[in-house]
């Protein structure tokens, strides 16, 4: 009887604790694609224009020359932090988007532009 017992005991763990991955994982995983196809949404309405469907800077050069290349090495090793303000902010021949996005869509621009730079 002590041997059912315990298997019943470690059966019982294995599956709560199972459930509760489960249950963790896909919402993380869920959340980060939310995140980057809200974030491509945002980006091709807003940023296409000027950065080109794939970010590569072809885009239709509305606001002036040589928008950011987003896929280039030099994307990915700026910090999340300073995408952010220059998203924010913009820069002299970009628009700041800080009145136009809100925090939340604005790391999901984030998102979506990190996707480009690998």
């Amino acid at each position: 009887m002590g041997k059912v017992c315990i298997k019943m005991v470690i059966g019982l763990v294995t599956i709560v604790a199972g459930s509760q991955l489960a249950i963790a994982s896909p919402n993380e995983a869920d959340s980060s694609s939310a995140d980057h196809a809200k974030g491509k949404r945002i980006f091709a309405q807003h940023c296409a224009g000027c950065h080109g469907t794939a970010g590569k800077g072809d885009g239709y050069l509305l606001l002036g020359p040589d928008p950011a290349n987003l896929t280039r090495p030099a994307t990915r090793t700026k910090s999340d932090a300073a995408l952010l303000q220059t998203i924010h902010e913009g820069k002299p021949n970009m628009p700041s988007w800080k009145v136009r996005l809100s925090e939340p869509d604005s790391r999901a621009v984030l998102a979506y532009i990190r996707t480009l730079a690998k």
